[in-house]
């Protein structure tokens, strides 16, 4: 589902509170729950790199290049809206790029290939199918579920993307950053999102360090 930026308010994005809320608690389960920790992925892909649900689900292992001095996604051009291929930042997050380089490495362990999804079916003998659009918007839901029944009401995996592009730029980040690692095709489109507060308390908003 795509929301058009001037649609754009306080409820579709989630604020500082809501992202250590459910970070935290996905962290804390995903040391013992399978489903938590690819849970824990999703959420980190969607609301702190910004990606939409068909670049989740077309995302490679090879794609994530967490060995280099500036580590990102690689959003393919088949994967990406209007065949427009980009590079997302993880350095800017050491919470974010510390998750997904730990999955890569458990995915490699397991015998994965580099073009196999990075998330993938858990279930034996799947696990190098890439999972449903339909599938990835409902984990995101129970990723979040720590916020209530009434707030995941209110969310769809978009709002992920929503709440990086504004937490981006809320922590210092420049349009033309914001712009090149969201994929929008012009920086209008990303000016959109400068006036969403991010937290509770104005003024406080900056990029993740959960």
């Amino acid at each position: 589902m795509h929301f058009a930026p001037w649609n754009i308010d306080n409820g579709k994005i989630l604020t500082r509170r809501e992202m250590a809320l459910v970070l935290a608690e996905l962290k804390a389960r995903a040391e013992r729950s399978p489903n938590a920790h690819f849970n824990l992925i999703l959420f980190r892909l969607a609301a702190c790199c910004g990606l939409r649900v068909s670049e989740i689900a077309q995302l490679h292992i090879g794609d994530v290049d967490v060995g280099t001095f500036r580590p990102h996604l690689r959003i393919r051009p088949e994967g990406a809206k209007g065949g427009r291929p980009r590079r997302v930042p993880l350095w800017w997050d050491a919470g974010t790029l510390a998750d997904l380089a730990a999955w890569k490495a458990e995915r490699l362990a397991q015998g994965a290939k580099q073009a196999d999804p990075f998330l993938a079916s858990q279930r034996a003998g799947a696990a190098a199918h890439p999972l449903s659009r339909h599938t990835l918007r409902r984990r995101f839901l129970t990723a979040c579920r720590v916020l209530g029944l009434e707030r995941i009401g209110a969310l769809t995996i978009h709002h992920g993307r929503h709440t990086f592009i504004s937490h981006a730029l809320a922590g210092g980040r420049t349009l033309p950053e914001v712009r090149d690692s969201a994929g929008h095709s012009n920086v209008s489109v990303t000016s959109a999102y400068l006036h969403v507060a991010v937290d509770e308390v104005e003024g406080t908003g900056e990029l993740f360090r959960f």
